[in-house]
């Protein structure tokens, strides 16, 4: 996986490639940030940067991806690579650490630089980040201690002031439709669904099934659909009924919960083309037809209305009103 692979953060990863590239980037850094944005990927890239074989086919700035160590880093296997991560219990231990940090204390044996990968940091014991301090202070010549979290506030003052952080943030829903569609096989529509409910994770996408993401969004437009042009009572309970819905698995409260929040997505997307702003923002760009048509509808003040209507109807949710109660009052309201 090398830097031109990974979605997003190009201002970031350009800045880590040339830090890199320099010789300037710090020997102890962590990789902090949302679940399912990369920092784990880029800390592969990163190691594989350090170690390519032909990296001067990119002026030094990425690694080719090609060449025997890259294909060894990303495969696990590479002598001068060594990845931590938690154990069955769910914690890393000082054995670990220790172990790790023995093997950095030595030159690299084929490549030009050992880096020591802590994948889920947060999940090291009191023990364990004790026996890192003096290595990441002081780290051998040869040697990057990387480490990866989602939650690094977790981790002790003195891990955190021997380190530098460098931030991660969320991805936008296109990046997160183009990881989908590239490396786990969604179709176009599917992936957008899934990119729109995602809050910038990759991960957070495929935590649920595309047909659950799809069928949120589709009865969200539904609803839409219905109270955009009408006041009919009628017409506007069907669409809070289309809202409601049956849930697949799970509970009716988490299935509706899932479709506010994608009807929340669609509002959100109706502002950004009333406000004339960058395009580029759009969640549910494959429905750009369909949000210009219910453009006609919704001026400024109906969408803040509509917005604030969902938030209340999740706080409503959340006090375990009834589903069928706040998908009909949310129908009246929007």
């Amino acid at each position: 996986m090398s830097f031109r692979q990974i979605a997003g953060h190009r201002h970031l990863l350009d800045l880590i490639a040339r830090a890199a590239s320099r010789g300037t980037l710090p020997p102890s850094v962590i990789f902090a940030g949302p679940d399912g944005v990369g920092k784990r990927m880029t800390a592969v890239a990163l190691a594989q940067l350090m170690n390519c074989l032909q990296r001067d086919k990119f002026e030094g700035l990425d690694a080719c991806g090609t060449c025997a160590a890259c294909q060894r880093i990303a495969r696990g296997v590479h002598a001068d690579v060594l990845m931590i991560e938690p154990g069955d219990t769910g914690a890393i231990k000082i054995d670990q650490v220790r172990d790790a940090i023995e093997r950095s204390a030595y030159r690299p044996f084929e490549g030009r630089r050992r880096v020591v990968i802590v994948n889920d940091a947060d999940a090291l014991n009191a023990e364990a980040q004790n026996a890192l301090l003096k290595t990441l202070e002081e780290p051998p010549a040869a040697s990057t201690f990387i480490l990866v979290s989602s939650r690094a506030d977790m981790l002790l003052p003195t891990v955190l002031s021997r380190c530098q952080r460098l931030r991660f943030g969320r991805l936008s829903p296109a990046d997160v439709a183009e990881v989908l569609m590239r490396d786990h096989e969604y179709s176009d529509g599917d992936a957008h669904a899934a990119a729109s409910l995602s809050d910038g994770s990759v991960g957070k996408a495929l935590e649920g099934g595309s047909d659950e993401f799809v069928d949120a969004r589709d009865a969200a437009t539904e609803l839409l659909d219905a109270v955009a042009t009408t006041s009919d009572p009628w017409r506007r309970l069907g669409g809070a009924k289309a809202l409601a819905g049956a849930a697949r698995g799970g509970s009716d409260r988490d299935e509706l919960a899932r479709r506010l929040y994608a009807l929340s997505s669609i509002i959100r997307d109706l502002g950004v083309l009333l406000s004339r702003a960058d395009e580029r923002c759009l969640a549910n760009t494959d429905l750009r037809a369909r949000l210009e048509r219910l453009q006609r509808s919704f001026d400024p003040d109906r969408t803040l209305r509509a917005f604030s209507a969902i938030d209340r109807a999740l706080a409503a949710l959340d006090r375990n009103a009834s589903p069928k109660i706040v998908a009909d009052w949310l129908a009246f309201q929007i």
